[in-house]
């Protein structure tokens, strides 16, 4: 490879006359080589501006995408707010018009999910086209029409336009034609989506001239924008910032095991005595309704915490996110649809305060943590209802799941136990654990005498109990493996984060308490009630204790089956079940006794559709970031769950008619028809 650019750079030095000629060739070799805008070979116009701006080294998607754009490709970028995506379509375009042509029409179009994005964009353009003579138009809601109709008489090269009002002026003004555009770049493209401007871009783009140059950027790519990009792009080039397809390994993951009430306790746990003051921690909660309420309880507390949510205002979240920035504020609580398109370069914590439905979502969240060398911590929170969604995470992470051992355990063989967790945490394994009951309770108390002192409070809990209802409904389904397999996970301990907090006395008390939880007694309450009756020489007590006695001697050894399938693991035949009923039970309730079908499946020769190492291929497959496929939008397509109550509607009421089953059947959110009916 040396070699062969040292090959290169002596073929541009031949056929040199002079010492000056060389010299310059030189300069020239060196500054291709030095990676700023110097070696994309702009023109001095364009050169100059962006210098004036103080750029001195491109972003790195400003990096990756350029050369592309400017090679004439078409192209979809993700790339987060703050990123310098604008200056990445802004350079090339103006590169590429360089000069005004009064006659030939629109040249450019680039189209702005809001008024202030348009605006803003429209002062960087100007900013960049500052040594050109482009024309450019502003067409956003809100301004004169008669000021816009004016503009566009005068034959404008570049339009940065809102499509609502673009679509107006298209139907409004005659002769007004984009056949003769050129270069279209979509800004925001997931938030054009998000605001019900789908029907309206696919009819611009088929306004567009088939030569024309498209360029999509956006935070995320949800499956209705892959599908746009597909349809309006030819063969685009997929860029994407390798931040997001992988954990960081300085990044520490802790998840917590608890119950859906404890996750305010847990969390202002976490920010009063686990997460330091002087750190940025980031909270992602399921719906906006979440997001005030946590807000007003810190507010309480007496800890100020910035939010952003998805139809907040503009202004407010601009100033929140400032906040943030500055850090005025340490703490930011966001929504999955807030949060696409921050670029917060320095954090510390993320927590999952409502644990993500799909594993893409949890590495677009935890993955703005730890870069650039700093170490980071996420902690997640896990009820029951989220252990599958736990294992379907660790499966695409390809990373073992390991449940925290038991008090008993640790009481037994402290030194032993803890070595072998470090060792498990060495190797890469994921622990999950409990928090101790005792700290949940103090937090616990003290929020319930918060909310219940305060009116306001009160109201925002009922309205997220509520939310989190209709956004319980809406998020999509775990893997049937992994609803099996959580049936099946092992009881957890403490977590180990907690070692230190806990005596050996409070570790005796955790044990007995779990040992109490675990008590079941041997007599029914029927039995202990007649039994107590009995002892008291009162009639009507004998039906009771007989019945339970009957139902006892037919029962008895199937609930020791069971008990002894949960202590050794062994599942006991269906025969052998069978086996223990009476003759009398098979007479009188055999009609209505559920049996489940015998399997129709021969092990020696059943192919089953799913390859039995499905997880292994997927995970040893060519995929993601590296090579040609990184180019397919298939792997980067990531739809989130809305965060208010009408998109989250939207979301759940979407079904498709089944022709072969001839009834409607229900699409989670991802979930779309191909053209040939299957649910993909």
């Amino acid at each position: 490879m040396r070699q062969s650019v040292a090959e290169a750079e002596a073929e541009a030095l031949m056929g040199v006359s002079s010492k000056g000629e060389l010299k310059r060739k030189q300069k020239q070799i060196k500054k291709a080589k030095s990676g700023g805008f110097e070696s994309l070979g702009l023109c001095p116009e364009v050169y100059r501006a962006v210098k004036r701006k103080g750029y001195r080294v491109p972003t790195p998607i400003q990096r990756k995408t350029m050369p592309l754009i400017l090679a004439g490709a078409d192209v979809v970028a993700m790339a987060r707010t703050g990123s310098g995506k604008t200056a990445a379509f802004l350079v090339p375009m103006l590169q590429r018009l360089r000069h005004r042509v009064p006659q030939a029409g629109i040249r450019a179009l680039i189209l702005s999910p809001t008024r202030d994005l348009a605006i803003q964009t429209l002062k960087f353009t100007k900013e960049l086209g500052r040594y050109t003579d482009l024309h450019i138009c502003l067409l956003v809601g809100g301004d004169s029409m008669e000021n816009q109709f004016e503009t566009l008489t005068q034959s404008p090269d570049i339009i940065i336009a809102t499509p609502g009002r673009l679509m107006h002026l298209l139907s409004e003004v005659e002769g007004m034609s984009l056949r003769t555009v050129e270069y279209v770049v979509f800004d925001e493209a997931d938030s054009l989506f998000e605001m019900g401007f789908a029907e309206q871009l696919h009819k611009i783009l088929q306004q567009l001239s088939d030569t024309r140059q498209t360029l999509l950027f956006s935070a995320t790519l949800p499956s209705a924008l892959a599908d746009f990009a597909k349809a309006g792009l030819r063969e685009p080039q997929l860029v994407r910032l390798d931040l997001e397809t992988r954990i960081s390994p300085d990044l520490k993951m802790n998840f917590f095991t608890l119950r859906n009430e404890e996750k305010v306790a847990a969390l202002l746990y976490l920010v009063r005595e686990v997460i330091s003051s002087d750190q940025q921690t980031l909270i992602f909660v399921s719906t906006k309704h979440h997001v005030e309420f946590l807000n007003s309880l810190f507010r309480e507390e007496g800890i100020e915490a910035s939010v952003s949510y998805g139809d907040m205002d503009q202004d407010a979240r601009k100033i929140h996110i400032s906040k943030f920035r500055a850090r005025k504020t340490m703490m930011l609580i966001v929504t999955d649809v807030a949060a696409r398109g921050l670029d917060i370069p320095l954090l510390d914590n993320v927590v999952n305060w409502d644990f993500p439905p799909k594993p893409k979502i949890f590495v677009h969240r935890v993955g703005r943590a730890a870069r650039a060398g700093r170490t980071g911590t996420a902690y997640s929170f896990a009820t029951a209802e989220d252990m599958p969604y736990l294992l379907d995470l660790h499966l695409f992470l390809s990373k073992p799941l390991k449940a925290a051992p038991t008090e008993d355990e640790v009481i037994h063989d402290v030194d032993g136990v803890y070595s072998k967790l470090d060792q498990a945490l060495a190797n890469g394994e994921t622990v999950y654990g409990r928090i101790p009951q005792r700290i949940l309770d103090l937090a616990s108390d003290r929020i319930k005498e918060i909310i219940e002192g305060s009116a306001e409070l009160t109201a925002l809990q009922k309205s997220c109990s509520n939310a989190f209802r209709l956004y319980s409904k809406t998020k999509p389904l775990p893997s049937k493996e992994s609803i099996r397999r959580a049936k099946d996970l092992p009881h957890e301990g403490l977590h180990p984060i907690f070692k230190d907090i806990l005596g050996s006395n409070e570790l005796i008390a955790c044990a007995f308490s779990e040992r109490l939880k675990g008590y079941r007694p041997k007599k029914t309450i029927l039995e202990a009630e007649a039994e107590a009756t009995k002892s008291k020489n009162l009639q009507g007590s004998n039906q009771c204790l007989d019945i339970m006695r009957r139902k006892r001697a037919v029962h008895e050894e199937v609930i020791n089956l069971v008990h002894k399938k949960k202590i050794t693991g062994a599942v006991p035949k269906e025969t052998d079940v069978e086996g223990t009923l009476s003759n009398d039970w098979k007479k009188k309730g055999s009609s209505g006794l559920k049996r489940k079908k015998a399997s129709f499946k021969d092990e020696d020769f059943y192919i089953s559709s799913v390859p039995a190492n499905q997880h292994l291929e997927a995970g040893l497959s060519v995929k993601g970031s590296h090579g040609f496929s990184s180019n397919r939008l298939e792997t980067a397509v990531l739809d989130l769950v809305a965060d208010d109550n009408s998109a989250m509607r939207k979301q759940k009421s979407v079904y498709h008619w089944d022709k072969r089953s001839k009834k409607y059947i229900k699409l989670n959110n991802g979930e779309r028809v191909t053209a040939t009916g299957k649910v993909m």
